[in-house]
């Protein structure tokens, strides 16, 4: 088969690979679509450290080609989408029903080879059949609407509340459509205005850039009162953290998806003094049934975020593309 290969930082290369055999409760899947996400980027670029060779990718989707002793529900021709996460099963945080935050977790495309090939070797745990209905295109980024899901879920919005979504990339955009759903009315921030446009035509209320003002103000206009009632974080840097704080009213809540992986300054007095209450939330558990759902029903678009495809031949171009300013989902036709 033919596979993508990082053999070390920005040694990237589509070569000829075995094909994964399976094994017991194991399935092979032929990869249609794959998306590329910062995660791989950061691996791609040495960031994050991963075992030599790997092969990346832990959003996608194709078609079931063999199936391992004991899996039941799906066979070959079978179009499934993958849950790239699963925890041990085991440890006390497992049994306690937060297999999410399992230190044993194993992450498709980074613990163990992905989807940047032909083919992809899964536990059949992990493997969510496609609705008839549904498009390759509309369930590649199921992924990580799960995990905007489950953000939404712990922030536990009410029909007429507002909130604002910090950060306009893959997970902002998403996060805003489910919040819509739930009958809440959203303010988009970002750094620049450059997917504004975008973010209005898949339901923002209102947007606002970080550079045109207060972001207290812009939320008091906003919500009509002292701030929104929640703010769901998706940038991932110490300054959309503090930024969610200025957008959230007292009483609020602010739910944290992003991983910031540099020191992250917090004013706890206004924290305490207004009784916000902030929440992170970690990938998922079990919300890939919700994320279809959505996707099925049409309450959230995802073909406007993907705004380029490449070959698999042509991956290291969808590499350099992913950091470029147009480019919000970067998926690679396998």
């Amino acid at each position: 088969m033919k596979a993508a290969v990082l053999h070390g930082p920005r040694e990237l290369r589509v070569e000829s690979a075995s094909a994964p055999s399976v094994g017991p409760d194991e399935v092979l899947v032929r990869v249609s679509l794959a998306g590329l996400c910062g995660t791989d980027y950061r691996i791609w670029t040495g960031d994050r450290a991963v075992a030599y060779p790997r092969v990346m990718g832990h959003e996608f989707v194709g078609r079931v080609e063999a199936v391992g002793q004991g899996v039941v529900g799906m066979g070959p021709g079978d179009r499934v989408v993958a849950e790239p996460n699963y925890s041990c099963g085991r440890c006390s945080l497992c049994l306690e029903g937060n297999r999410n935050l399992c230190f044993d977790r194993t992450a498709v495309g980074i613990d163990i080879d992905g989807g940047f090939a032909e083919l992809a070797r899964l536990p059949s745990r992990c493997c969510w059949p496609v609705p008839p209905r549904l498009a390759d295109d509309r369930v590649l980024l199921t992924e990580p609407l799960a995990v905007v899901v489950r953000a939404v879920n712990r922030g536990a919005p009410r029909e007429g509340w507002t909130a604002a979504v910090v950060g306009a990339g893959t997970l902002g955009l998403l996060g805003l459509q489910v919040l819509r759903a739930r009958g809440v009315r959203v303010l988009v921030v970002g750094r620049t205005s450059k997917r504004f446009e975008l973010a209005r035509a898949l339901g923002a209320a209102e947007v606002h850039a970080v550079a045109d003002g207060p972001l207290d103000a812009a939320a008091r206009r906003f919500s009509r009162r002292e701030g929104v009632d929640l703010v769901v974080e998706t940038a991932g840097t110490a300054a959309a953290v503090a930024h969610a704080l200025e957008l959230v009213r007292p009483g609020g809540r602010v739910v944290l998806t992003g991983l910031p992986h540099e020191p992250t300054p917090l004013a706890f007095f206004a924290v305490v003094r207004r009784e916000v209450t902030i929440l992170g939330s970690m990938i998922y558990q079990d919300e890939f049934p919700e994320a279809l759902r959505l996707l099925e029903r049409g309450a959230v678009r995802v073909e406007p975020l993907v705004t380029h495809r490449f070959p698999l031949d042509a991956i290291n171009e969808a590499f350099a593309v992913h950091r470029d300013p147009a480019s919000i989902k970067v998926a690679l036709v396998v």
